[in-house]
């Protein structure tokens, strides 16, 4: 369990990281949070979905079929070209201020084995001054905030025109067995095909398209998630689709 706190000058000034610092446990994460702004990059590793988390929309990635799987992630490395910025700046990650209300401050995982006065490089300085490493991490943590602002925005521009779709993922294993993942969301097709040429072109000069696009391109990794999941001990899929969401009981209803 993460133990996250607030770096203070005054609580933290001998504190260190590890020069070769490598991810926390995510074995267990059939999803990881991602922002917009990485969508293109990540399209290319992972299948890219939106799910409810109460009344607002976030985006993740599918790393595994199941709750407490992670197919991409091996002996402490995920099996990725590009890496969720998020992952990325651990041990480190954006947290409330205690100290001065509604702000967000730098927090360090103080029990992640890459943290400690024993370490590498240090975030003060003998005179108590930040590094650069430390205002590096500020300044990265700073644009990851910038990206989850954008990917709010991106997301209203979704809801507000209405072209979410809901969508399943319908798994079938070499046992016979059948299972439905539900609760993800992913572009209309339909309806971003119907858009208006003035609103084509309105999205087009925001780049509101970009993003959409490899959420689209992204669907074509469900395949890599069968075939991750067919090199493990586990049960083995034979056939794994996206499709709407109860398309195939509406289907079985009209037939």
């Amino acid at each position: 369990m993460a133990n996250f706190a607030p770096v203070k000058k005054e609580s933290h000034q001998n504190l260190k990281v590890a020069t070769q610092r490598g991810l926390p446990d995510i074995s267990n994460q059939h999803i990881i949070a991602t922002h917009a702004r990485e969508f293109p990059q990540l399209a290319t590793s992972f299948p890219i979905f939106l799910i409810k988390d109460g009344e607002r929309f976030r985006p993740v990635l599918m790393t595994g079929l199941e709750a407490g799987e992670n197919l991409y992630y091996k002996d402490g490395v995920l099996d990725s070209l590009f890496m969720p910025q998020a992952l990325a700046l651990a041990p480190f990650s954006l947290g409330l201020d205690p100290e001065k209300e509604k702000t967000l401050t730098t927090c360090v995982d103080l029990d992640s084995e890459y943290v400690g006065e024993d370490k590498d490089l240090p975030l003060f300085d003998e005179k108590g001054e930040e590094t650069q490493l430390f205002k590096n991490i500020q300044e990265a943590l700073g644009d990851l905030y910038n990206s989850e602002v954008l990917t709010e925005k991106f997301v209203k521009e979704l809801v507000d025109h209405e072209l979410l779709a809901e969508l399943q993922l319908n798994i079938d294993y070499a046992t016979g067995e059948k299972k439905k993942l539900v609760g993800l969301f992913g572009i209309d097709e339909q309806k971003l095909q119907a858009l208006s040429d003035e609103k084509i072109l309105d999205f087009t000069k925001r780049g509101i398209f970009v993003p959409m696009h490899a959420m689209l391109l992204s669907l074509g990794q469900i395949n890599r998630l069968a075939k991750l999941r067919n090199e493990t001990d586990g049960k083995k899929v034979v056939s794994l689709r996206v499709a709407p969401a109860d398309a195939e009981e509406q289907q079985a209803a009209n037939a």
